[in-house]
């Protein structure tokens, strides 16, 4: 059949008539090949009477730019059968277990676009349900290497760090690119924008530069400077993952099978040969208990093994945020802050300089890897390399954490006793973040005035949120009062027996 092409509609769909489909013998959500020429492109398919005419296709501007057609072409419409590929989701679905091929057949459609969403959260669903085995783990990681771009470097020694997420405010990447980069190896550090967390280190840099480069340019750049901090979706790195991230995105869910093969995958694709995985692990982490971080830790490096990398895990302090700002404008003028004092948030820096300095002995520039670092830092050398990062991805060279715009709408709380912080509710604090409009909105987010251990009098700021629509601040201050984030006590907890003794005979 061959129709006429409007070059919009919903994005990954194509609206035709619905008795075209039935001329077709499609249904609602199935799937169609548009050709034009050697080009085509697959989409599922819509059906409507009123938006599109019979004999007239409603073709995305996506659609019709990969296949390179605009309206008023003439395509040729050829229904897809279902792919084999769907009926191995449902094979994990069920609880199978999926060999190399199949896995493959899964990515490769994934890449494709044949796949969609529907099936894509299947299998996400599959996997966090019914979880994979090491093999499994390796032959998606492999499939996602092949379906994508790959980095190849000319010169010298490609390194990079990369958490698992699920603490919030842990913007190391920001410390550890320029502390790397002045010595001489090559760090292309790539990541995904915040899937469950108030920001990601994407959506965090980005407030300072583009993050949105071409592997042409990740690897011009980081030739030229030593390091990039890039978005791994718009590179090309990884692609099946960057549309399983989609899916997880909204279901609110990370496998640890899909993270283990995207961190990794993105490495191998990079280019680096030495990588340290940063693993937080406490109370309201994506990892809770210190045995199933060992457990994680371990599968990294044995998957690592397997993929010609040389892994370093590291399980770290995850009880509460890294820093105090959580948000990427907040977080982004925090590290840029510490950069320019060499000193700051404790908890930012040690680790910083720790992850750091691992990566710079797994490279041989050193023994001591955390004063190396620290001697780095403390010089300006980091904060002169950031600098230049950010002037080589069009940002301003010259920027200074002051003038880093934040959210304009305000609320502090405060504490109503005396005491101690006692804990610090992370789930709290990012649903908080998230509620004021982070990561979309770049100047939202919660700053941390105390943390774990500290005092506070009556009436002491406890965070600031902070907003850029009203609305959205006050969303963000219900959050704040029915979640306690933040529990102070004094150093008195309990009294026994709980009755007042008054004495006599």
């Amino acid at each position: 059949m061959r129709v006429t092409v409007i070059p919009y509609c919903i994005k990954k769909s194509v609206i035709i008539n619905k008795s075209d489909a039935e001329e077709l013998g499609l249904l609602e959500g199935e799937r169609v090949r548009i050709c034009k020429g050697k080009s085509f492109c697959t989409a599922e398919v819509q059906t409507s009477y009123g938006i599109v005419e019979k004999g007239v296709l409603a073709l995305s501007k996506e659609y019709a730019e990969q296949i390179n057609v605009g309206e008023g072409d003439e395509v040729e419409v050829v229904p897809v059968p279902k792919p084999e590929s769907s009926a191995y989701i449902r094979k994990k679905l069920e609880g199978e277990r999926l060999n190399k091929e199949e896995i493959r057949a899964i990515i490769r459609d994934t890449v494709s676009n044949i796949l969609g969403d529907v099936e894509l959260t299947a299998f996400v669903l599959a996997n966090f349900v019914n979880g994979m085995d090491f093999d499994e783990i390796e032959w998606m990681t492999k499939a996602m290497i092949e379906t994508g771009e790959r980095i190849t470097f000319e010169r010298g020694i490609v390194v990079d760090k990369h958490s698992i997420g699920g603490v919030p405010g842990n913007k190391t990447a920001l410390l550890v690119v320029p502390i790397i980069a002045s010595t001489g190896l090559l760090i292309p550090k790539t990541a995904s924008r915040a899937i469950t967390s108030a920001t990601g280190t994407a959506d965090t840099f980005e407030v300072l530069a583009d993050v949105n480069l071409t592997v042409d340019e990740i690897k011009e750049i980081t030739e030229r400077v030593g390091g990039v901090i890039a978005c791994s979706e718009s590179a090309g790195i990884s692609p099946a993952d960057e549309k399983l991230i989609r899916v997880q995105y909204n279901l609110q869910i990370s496998p640890i099978p899909h993270f283990i093969t995207s961190l990794l995958s993105k490495k191998v694709a990079e280019g680096a040969k030495h990588v340290v995985i940063d693993i937080p692990v406490g109370e309201g982490s994506k990892v809770e208990s210190i045995e199933v971080g060992r457990k994680l830790a371990n599968e990294f490096v044995e998957l690592g093994r397997r993929l010609g990398l040389n892994v370093s895990s590291i399980i770290t302090n995850a009880k509460q945020p890294v820093g105090r700002a959580i948000g990427p404008a907040l977080e982004a003028k925090e590290a840029l802050m510490n950069l320019e004092k060499g000193y700051g948030s404790e908890s930012l820096i040690e680790k910083s300089l720790g992850l750091a300095g691992i990566l710079l002995e797994m490279a041989g520039k050193t023994t001591n890897g955390y004063e190396y670092a620290k001697e780095i830092f403390k010089s300006g050398k980091a904060l002169e390399k950031m600098r230049e990062i950010i002037s080589a991805q069009g940002g301003d060279g010259n920027i200074k954490s002051e003038d880093i715009p934040v959210g304009d709408k305000t609320f502090t709380l405060t504490a109503k006793k005396e005491g101690a912080v006692l804990s610090v509710n992370n789930k709290a604090m990012v649903k908080i973040a998230r509620t004021a409009g982070a990561p979309k909105d770049k100047g939202a987010g919660v700053y941390l005035h105390k943390k774990r251990g500290e005092v506070v009098k009556e009436g002491d700021p406890i965070i600031t949120i902070y907003a850029e629509k009203e609305w959205k601040l006050d969303n963000a201050i219900d959050i704040a009062m029915q979640e306690s984030p933040i529990q102070i006590t004094g150093m008195i907890l309990e009294r026994y027996p709980s009755y007042r003794y008054i004495g006599g005979e």
